[in-house]
């Protein structure tokens, strides 16, 4: 039996590959419908993406096969939908995030940042989130993290040690100095027994108190070091969902958006949403650090910010850091470049449509919807390939975009475009709207956060682009059908995506956190479930407060009732 199910456990793949269309299949031969036939695909992908028993990427190309095949929409039409506008953005903000990690830019932000800070612990903790959480807006949050969890472990182990120096120096000094205090003594043998017996049991009370200060110590700085872990890997989730390249599923919101609803006037754009979102992780990114503040340094805040104190540890470790930082030297050419392309998209992003006033894409065309922040990505990131590395030398090389840009990633979004597109075409969205009409007696803020916990319940043993790509297209149509403005919903619903703080394998910030051996999965766990409270509370606060004023949430607008096909 042990035998059989290990052969099981080791062909769990194959299994769920095969297995799954075959359990599935009843539906669309039933009923023969459009919708049925839709809603099979549909389920087969969400087996096959949350089991990974194919590459997410593999999966989301499963409509490019089925949808023709099925009758649902032609091969063209499907295709189309794997390179749109929101792919644009995407690729051109991995572009930036790829330059800035090459020339270590990230990495001398960080440094100077904590530099400024300090190490006392509280400040300590509270730098690092502050930093990880902006790097995470424009790069990776898998990069920010593997950066600064190595930063974050030399100034512990280096406080550590110091801390153990100074224990050792306290204790041991004005004990060793016993023999010129017996110069007047006489030399005979019971004195000197009695200094040796004397001697002897100094010793051993000397060696007891540092073993016990060696267990506090260990004790502390453990606490120390599952806090400092927590701290940026947490935060670097955080960081991504204030901006719109920050993270994955903010795409896949755009990109529904303007897919499902082509005339919402660019309700969804970098500054739109940075304007929603950032108050909103700044709010989110204080409560975990008091939360963390409270889990793992304690109450006494005079302790742990260090006031009235000067302890030569903190001195030691402040060296660590600024040693790291002079190792980097003075700023190249290269550096300088990104930079400078790095400010001036942002400001581009910024100025380009900002709501409470014409923008300089305008001055293109009458309403400044041709230009979009997918073009001012692409233009910018094309600098990268102009400017060369180091003035005046001109070479030009595209192997580093061809090692580190995600591909897969690129894909996973047409996918999901395409699966909306699908569940338009079928009707199927229609139907689960039809559906969903019951809905409409709940009061709005009660749906939000009921959907708000079962996505962020679902994300943690799924990735959150996989589970944006899910949930949307049916929120979509749940918010139609229902008459309520489709951010309300899709837009808390797309950040609680990435609140996945509860589990090392829910995201790759969380299982590099966890690969230092010092976590459990019960201190995770812990800190991460009251975190996901706290982010949805947080999160709904935001769309009930200024989110429904910038995007008039109280009011049913005329562009969701015309989607791509209507109800």
């Amino acid at each position: 039996m042990d035998g059989f199910m290990k052969w099981l456990w080791s062909h769990r793949n194959y299994l769920i590959i095969f297995l799954t269309p075959i359990l599935f299949l009843p539906l669309p031969l039933i009923i023969p419908r459009p919708e049925a036939k839709c809603g099979f695909a549909i389920i087969v992908m969400a087996v096959y993406w949350c089991t990974e028993c194919l590459p997410l990427a593999v999966t989301a190309l499963l409509p490019v096969i089925l949808f023709p095949m099925m009758g649902i929409m032609e091969s063209g039409e499907v295709c189309v939908q794997y390179l749109k506008d929101s792919n644009m953005l995407f690729i051109g903000g991995l572009l930036v995030a790829i330059a800035v990690e090459n020339w270590n830019l990230h990495k001398r932000i960080a440094l100077k940042v904590l530099l400024l800070v300090g190490v006392r612990p509280a400040l300590l903790m509270m730098g690092f989130m502050v930093v990880t959480a902006f790097l995470s807006m424009w790069i990776s949050n898998t990069a920010t993290t593997a950066m600064m969890l190595p930063i974050a472990q030399a100034i512990l182990a280096q406080l550590s040690a110091t801390e153990a120096e100074a224990d050792e120096l306290e204790l041991r000094g004005g004990h060793n100095n016993h023999a010129f205090q017996l110069e007047d003594v006489s030399e005979s043998k019971p004195p000197l027994e009695k200094f040796e017996k004397m001697a002897a049991d100094e010793e051993s009370a000397v060696h007891s108190a540092l073993e016990r200060r060696r267990q506090a110590r260990e004790q502390k700085y453990l606490l120390l070091a599952k806090g400092m872990s927590l701290c940026v890997c947490y935060s670097a989730s955080i960081g991504g969902t204030a901006t719109l390249t920050g993270t994955t599923p903010n795409l896949i919101l755009k990109g529904q958006m303007d897919d499902i609803y082509p005339q919402n006037n660019d309700i969804i754009n970098f500054a739109s949403w940075f304007g929603f979102a950032f108050p909103n992780m700044v709010l989110m990114l204080v409560l975990a650090w008091l939360w963390l503040q409270f889990m793992y340094l304690g109450l006494n805040l005079k302790k742990s910010f260090g006031c009235g104190s000067d302890n030569p540890g903190d001195r030691d470790a402040y060296r660590v850091m600024k040693e790291e930082y002079r190792k980097l030297g003075h700023m190249t050419f290269a550096e300088g470049a990104v930079l400078c392309i790095f400010v001036l998209l942002v400001v581009l992003w910024f100025t380009r449509e900002p709501g409470f006033m014409p923008g300089w894409a305008s001055v293109f065309n009458g309403s400044g919807q041709y230009v979009t922040d997918g073009t001012v990505a692409i233009f910018m990131s094309m600098l990268f390939f102009i400017i060369p590395s180091r003035f005046p030398q001109f070479s030009f090389s595209s192997g580093l975009v061809h090692e580190r840009m995600p591909w897969n990633i690129i894909l996973l979004l047409g996918g999901g475009f395409a699966l909306a597109s699908g569940s338009e075409e079928s009707g199927l969205s229609v139907w689960l709207g039809q559906c969903l009409v019951p809905l409409k007696s709940i009061p709005p803020f009660a749906i939000s956060i009921i959907l708000c916990l079962l996505v962020g319940t679902f994300t943690e043993c799924s990735s959150n682009t996989a589970t944006t790509t899910l949930f949307l297209p049916i929120l979509a149509s749940m918010a139609t059908a229902i008459e309520l403005h489709p951010l309300y919903i899709m837009l808390p619903c797309t950040i609680s995506a990435s609140l996945a703080f509860m589990l090392p394998v829910a995201t790759p910030p969380n299982a590099i956190a966890f690969s230092y051996g010092q976590l459990k999965v019960m201190d995770m766990a812990k800190a991460g479930c009251a975190l996901n409270i706290i982010g949805i509370l947080t999160i709904n606060l935001a769309i009930n407060t200024w989110g429904k004023a910038m995007f008039h949430l109280d009011t049913f607008p005329d562009w969701a009732r015309n989607t791509t096909r209507g109800l």
